[in-house]
């Protein structure tokens, strides 16, 4: 599965924890991060993880492309919901292509923890029915 990972400044050691926590079950899949969140995690715990730009300079927009196109299949976004976000909008606009393109979204360590249990036990094939249901849309 492709999985972004993404983290305000102020969230950006919880999900460093998570992912030195979780590395066993994210190292069996594709990462996607934000500059400097995925930067921190390659750091901390020598997973592979794609990089897009920071954030504010484009990054969240880079994954929601991926999002649109059907290509990410689970976020992991560890928001500052106490925290004014220079691109808020951007934000919104990534939140809202989960919602619309069904793209299991986690903005917090307790969602996120239930997301990987569940990829670990295999409870996501779900995804490859939605991708396939999706594509058959398409062609007609």
């Amino acid at each position: 599965m492709n999985i972004a990972l993404i983290a305000h400044d102020k969230k950006k050691q919880k999900i460093i924890d998570f992912s030195i926590a979780y590395q066993h079950i994210l190292k069996k899949h594709h990462l996607f991060a934000t500059g400097t969140t995925g930067t921190m995690i390659m750091e901390a715990t020598g997973l592979n993880v794609h990089l897009f730009q920071s954030g504010p300079l484009g990054g969240d927009q880079q994954i929601g492309a991926m999002i649109a196109n059907q290509e990410m299949d689970m976020v992991i976004f560890f928001r500052d919901p106490l925290t004014a976000q220079p691109h808020e909008p951007d934000v919104s606009a990534l939140m809202r292509l989960c919602d619309v393109h069904d793209i299991p979204l986690a903005t917090n360590i307790a969602a996120s923890e239930i997301f990987i249990r569940g990829l670990e036990r295999g409870d996501l094939s779900w995804r490859n029915i939605v991708k396939s249901n999706r594509k058959k849309d398409k062609e007609k």
